[in-house]
């Protein structure tokens, strides 16, 4: 229990800051939709779907390699010296190369008319990728308050950036007409001062790292270099083969998509928008990620680790089986967060979204087997038959059933992962885990779903609506902690209210 304990409180400092950050998405949902037109909006998401592929092949797996060798004592003189020249030297010649091929990027990404939004995305990505070892070693040296505050201070720049720029700018703009505020004002320029306040902020976020980047000596050991990236570079197919499994829909919507609007973009906008309503799942899934890589790590050397990672997966399907409830039963509610109500006919697939997320928290759950056991290559043959899964479903089904085809792809790639990482995993490193129990969790929250959608199909009254929801969502919750008293028992603070 102490090292659930130690997994939680990491989790906290991480997540705090994952969370504002993934947030700040989030929060922006409502602004960006109000002050975005549709097809800016679905302009947006193209460059931060196209964004996400870069950021893979920026980081080519390092950052796991990274944690992975730093368990190894031999190694820690050199390991981030080395790996922080590779990713310096590779970001610098990416860069350089990718500005030479941006018409073409931008015809991949569906933005040809706007090229200069895929120079910047460029450069946020070439800021991020340099970031990305002193995190690690943030994260490696068990330091999150300083990891919380980079990550935090440069987020706030981030809104801070982009409020002027959508909301102040026009302001100082009709009280100065011959001031430069005019020129700012523009309202065609939604999206590129989006990706402008992303910029600053990765930029910031590099600044704020100084401390760290000052710790690198130019030492570079060849051979740690050649392990860390054998073992690495599966890593690269796992991450691009994710990367087309969570944003390859996007840009299949507008290579693929018939427009029942008449305008693809809005299409895609809707799809984004309606995306981000599973945004607690996610932001959870993230920020648990972050605390539990290098804690996965660490436990491998350890007595009976297998016990604590069943552990923590009781836990994690238990919070991810609550927030489906908390997102999908006050849908109704939820939906204000998209001020653009064209969108909101895109709200029904939510729920699949909300599944698909919990299998892929699962999923990386599971993939801890294949990273202490140095078997990497398996999680990329998982991630290849994900993205195949992916591929397929949105290729054949996107041309006549648009985004709903796209949130079933997700739906069937993650859980299709999921089911084959646990049986490829219980052969190769068994850990007990409760399946039957954790899978009894999922089917409950799916037919009380389905119960709600019922109850006020028959009376549709907001009023009965919350009130249903409310009793639905808290028996569950008394429901679970009856059963699972003994181990909430042993939680910190929880666990004194249930003794």
């Amino acid at each position: 229990m102490a090292g659930i304990k130690q997994l939680a409180g990491q989790t906290l400092w991480y997540g705090a800051s994952s969370i504002i950050a993934r947030l700040l998405t989030y929060i922006l949902t409502p602004y960006l939709t109000l002050k975005l037109s549709g097809g800016s909006y679905g302009d947006m998401i193209l460059v931060y779907a196209l964004m996400s592929f870069l950021n893979i092949i920026y980081t080519y797996g390092l950052e796991t390699g990274f944690f992975r060798f730093s368990q190894y004592p031999q190694y820690k003189k050199d390991l981030y010296n080395t790996t922080s020249i590779s990713i310096i030297i590779s970001t610098i010649l990416l860069t350089g190369l990718l500005l030479l091929c941006i018409s073409p990027l931008a015809g991949f990404a569906n933005v040809a008319d706007h090229p200069e939004y895929i120079t910047i995305a460029i450069l946020i990505v070439a800021f991020d990728s340099l970031s990305t070892i002193p995190f690690a070693k943030l994260r490696q040296d068990g330091r999150p308050l300083k990891y919380a505050f980079v990550r935090l201070t440069s987020v706030f720049l981030n809104i801070g950036t982009l409020y002027f720029l959508l909301s102040v700018t026009p302001k100082l703009a009709a009280a100065n007409p011959n001031s430069f505020f005019s020129v700012l004002n523009n309202k065609n320029m939604g999206t590129t001062y989006v990706i402008i306040a992303n910029l600053f902020q990765s930029a910031f976020a590099v600044l704020l790292l100084w401390s760290e980047f000052r710790l690198i000596r130019w030492h570079f050991n060849v051979k740690l270099w050649k392990e860390i990236m054998i073992y690495s570079l599966p890593m690269l197919i796992v991450g691009f083969g994710g990367m087309i499994n969570e944003t390859m829909d996007k840009l299949m919507l507008g290579w693929w998509g018939v427009p029942a609007t008449g305008d693809i973009k809005v299409e895609i906008g809707t799809y984004g928008a309606c995306y981000k309503l599973a945004i607690l799942i996610t932001v959870f899934i993230q920020a648990f990620r972050l605390g539990a890589e290098p804690f996965f790590f660490k436990q491998a050397s350890g007595e009976n680790p297998q016990r604590i990672y069943a552990r923590v997966m009781k836990f994690f399907v238990i919070i991810i089986c609550a927030m489906f409830l908390f997102v999908a039963l006050y849908l109704d509610a939820w939906k204000y967060f998209i001020q653009n109500p064209v969108f909101w006919e895109g709200l029904k697939i939510v729920p699949i979204l909300l599944l698909a997320n919990m299998f892929l928290g699962i999923y990386y759950n599971l993939s801890v087997w294949y990273k202490i056991t140095n078997k990497v290559s398996s999680g990329a043959w998982i991630t290849i038959g994900g993205a195949l899964v992916t591929i397929t479903i949105n290729y054949l089904f996107i041309p006549r059933y648009g985004y709903m085809a796209s949130a079933w792809a997700t739906f069937f790639c993650y859980g299709g992962m999921m089911v084959a990482c646990y049986i490829w995993g219980q052969k190769e490193y068994p850990v007990p885990y409760a399946w039957k129990k954790l899978s009894a969790y999922i089917v409950i929250v799916v037919l009380l779903f389905y119960l709600h959608r019922l109850l006020i199909y028959l009376w549709s009254d907001m009023t009965f609506n919350y009130t249903t929801a409310t009793v639905i969502l808290g028996a569950f919750l008394l429901f679970v902690l009856k059963i699972e008293k003994n181990e909430f028992q042993k939680l910190p603070v929880v666990g004194r209210f249930l003794k």
